[in-house]
């Protein structure tokens, strides 16, 4: 007896495929695709075979990928992109500006810089002396001075900048931007998280999928064990050929989709059933893009030696082949600065060391992109949990600050060479043109051509999505 004449109760779904010669489900997709109701069309799509088809976005988009370069532990704004001689000029003093409570509650003078900043561009931007290549592209690059976010704390901060609120249980950005516009390559993840190393802190917080639909979790990659022969280990058989195994697939395809009907809908399961479709797509779609020889060797030298470099490299090849969103994280890239960009707790020269292991790789991603011709439509993001505060810890060292910090875009849509906002004389305080982090939000999926108030996703009785009930898009910054 074949699988699909087995009989079984029929079921809602059932009566609608069956009602009118399966006119009845038309009906129902014209319901689901409305794109009068929030989210519905992305929506539509967690439900179809495929976990990540195409969904049509709510506007015509400036952007079609997005790659987060995430620098975790919070950098020194004030010892990168954010120039501030005043700090130099009060040495050791405490203004009423900087006289703020920070996580440790410092009681410390300003510090000043240890790195010489000089003025680089046609737009004349002051970089530190710790970012020479990143410092080449900053026409490229829109400089928001004026990020703000909730709270100081690692735990907390990271969970705002990557999943829009303190509770762990949401979705990740990543997550949100596949389940509204799916991946243009169904033979490859539509999210892919890279670090070099260990996990960044937060490990799946950063790229899981919550309650969305399981076929929108972002699929990590650590590239320092990254070979395509390891990645296919559990993707492909030795005991069966490909037309064997695809009948394979396809039987117990059959016998899955069965048991869905039965249930009428259990969204584990359907994960369950693309995830499998997926795996078996993989295996030809992964060698090929996982495979970093290919490059030419002019190609490798622009992203030179580092392993942050090697990750940088294969995000630009998987946006190539159409996956929508990559957070490429820093890590612990640097093993003698300690935890990442948090290492400037007791001596702020240690960002020097992170800077260095990834400036050359980051100033690479934009050049290649550029060349490429797809710098116009991946929106490229670089920036932590929040910023350091211009007083000092520890004599050298800089405490976390959430008042006021850096985080720059560059492509996708965005105005080039530019600095948006900015912070109080001592960069303590986001004072001109504030941006929160919802704002930040709002507007990555605004350039993707989504409203960041029509993204929502149904679950336990209310519309959640990923900026809560706030944002604003700074529209200041679209080019």
């Amino acid at each position: 007896m074949k699988a699909q004449d087995l009989r079984m109760p029929c079921s809602r779904r059932d009566m609608l495929r069956r009602m009118g010669a399966g006119f009845g489900t038309l009906g129902l997709a014209g319901v689901l695709a409305d794109s009068s109701l929030p989210g519905s069309s992305a929506q539509a799509a967690a439900f179809g075979t495929s976990p990540s088809p195409l969904s049509a976005s709510h506007f015509a988009s400036r952007a079609k990928h997005v790659i987060q370069l995430f620098m975790p532990g919070g950098p020194s704004h004030v010892d990168t992109f954010d120039y501030k001689p005043d700090i130099e000029r009060y040495a050791g003093q405490r203004p009423k500006l900087v006289d703020r409570k920070t996580l440790r509650n410092t009681e410390e003078g300003l510090l000043p810089s240890h790195f010489r900043f000089q003025q680089h561009g046609e737009c004349g931007k002051w970089v530190s002396s710790i970012f020479p290549h990143v410092a080449g592209v900053v026409d490229d690059i829109c400089f928001i001075h004026s990020m703000h976010t909730d709270i100081p704390e690692h735990a907390g901060a990271i969970l705002m900048m990557n999943l829009g609120h303190l509770q762990p249980t949401r979705p990740s950005l990543g997550s949100w931007l596949v389940y509204g516009l799916g991946s243009a390559n169904e033979n490859l993840p539509g999210f892919v998280a890279i670090s070099p190393r260990d996990p960044p802190r937060g490990k799946a917080a950063n790229w899981g999928n919550a309650f969305l639909p399981g076929a929108f979790a972002g699929c990590y990659v650590q590239t320092s064990k990254m070979h395509p022969d390891r990645i296919l280990a559990n993707l492909k058989s030795q005991y069966l050929p490909r037309t064997a195994q695809r009948e394979q697939a396809d039987l117990l395809a059959q016998f899955n989709q069965l048991h869905l009907q039965r249930q009428q809908y259990d969204a584990d399961l359907e994960a369950s059933i693309q995830a499998m479709e997926l795996a078996f797509r993989m295996q030809f779609a992964v060698p090929e893009a996982f495979e970093m020889s290919r490059e030419t060797k002019g190609t490798h030298n622009l992203y030179g030696d580092g392993e942050y470099g090697q990750a940088c490299l294969l995000a630009r090849r998987l946006v190539e082949r159409g996956v929508r969103a990559v957070q490429v994280s820093t890590s612990n890239i640097d093993h003698s600065a300690g935890i990442g960009w948090d290492s400037g707790h007791s001596d702020i020269t240690k960002h020097a060391g992170l800077a260095q292991a990834c400036d050359q790789a980051i100033a690479a991603l934009l050049i290649d992109l550029k060349q490429r011709g797809m710098l116009d439509e991946t929106l490229v993001i670089w920036g932590g949990e929040f910023g350091r505060s211009p007083t000092s810890e520890k004599t050298t060292g800089r405490d976390h600050n959430h008042y006021g910090f850096t985080v720059w875009m560059a492509g996708g849509g965005v105005k080039g060479g530019i600095s948006y906002g900015a912070t109080d004389r001592f960069g303590c305080s986001a004072v001109e043109d504030r941006v929160h982090v919802h704002d930040l939000h709002a507007t990555i999926l605004h350039l993707m051509g989504l409203d960041h108030e029509r993204l929502t996703y149904r679950y336990s009785g209310r519309d959640f999505r990923l900026t809560d009930v706030h944002g604003t898009v700074v529209n200041e910054i679209i080019a």
